[in-house]
């Protein structure tokens, strides 16, 4: 871990943030190079030197934006994650007149984009929120919301009674919230699975369609997934 430089403060512990409109774009430059970098490198190999020269700046104007590699990190981490959430918002909560099975499939077929697009920096997110408790805990509080939402979209489907009554919606968000991020990490990161990305997401869809009970739309089914042989 690095230790944080000495800032000025605003009078708390951190530095102020950006209140310019060339300073909001200037720490969001920083941010992206944070991710560039922490792709290339990893977190512990990273180093604030080389994300300053990435964003075209000098290592002490770093320290303006951001208190340590740690910091920028987090923010990273908390913007992907915010990527990968938003199929959540733009399909399943929104309002719609396209049928449960088909959101569903929409859903996950845009997480799965984004996570394959993410996934170099999944695999060291993933890495960091196993010794870094300020990860962990974000990471932690963003599942804790996400798992929320889709209780509460289980629920509805309940009370219209689209999905299986017998369901404990709480129970039953933690399982498909645990394979929505398991699925995608066993196969973009860490390449345990040999599979087409329809496939993926077809199969996906039907595990989610049959775990909740919802009527089939008649979608054509793509090919099982393969094991990758070892």
């Amino acid at each position: 871990m690095t230790t944080a430089r000495p800032t000025a403060t605003n009078g708390t512990d951190k530095p102020s943030g950006p209140r310019s409109r060339k300073g909001i774009e200037t720490r969001a430059r920083l941010v992206e190079a944070a991710k560039d970098v922490f792709e290339r490198d990893g977190f512990l190999d990273a180093r604030i030197s080389d994300i300053a020269e990435k964003a075209g700046l000098s290592h002490g104007s770093f320290y303006h934006y951001f208190e340590s590699k740690e910091e920028v990190f987090r923010e990273v981490a908390a913007n992907v994650e915010a990527r990968l959430h938003e199929p959540m918002n733009s399909v399943i909560l929104a309002q719609s007149s396209a049928r449960p099975a088909e959101r569903i499939r929409e859903a996950i077929r845009l997480h799965l984009e984004s996570y394959r697009d993410e996934a170099r920096i999944m695999g060291v997110i993933e890495q960091v929120s196993r010794f870094d408790p300020e990860i962990m805990a974000q990471r932690a509080a963003n599942h804790r919301v996400n798992h929320a939402e889709v209780a509460n979209s289980i629920r509805s489907l309940q009370r219209h009674g689209l999905a299986d009554a017998r369901l404990d919606p709480d129970i039953a968000a933690a399982a498909l919230g645990s394979m929505t991020y398991r699925f995608p990490e066993m196969w973009f990161v860490q390449g345990l699975l040999d599979c087409d990305f329809e496939a993926g997401v077809e199969q996906l869809t039907l595990l989610f369609v049959r775990a909740l009970g919802l009527e089939d739309d008649g979608a054509p089914i793509a090919r099982p997934v393969r094991a990758a042989s070892t």
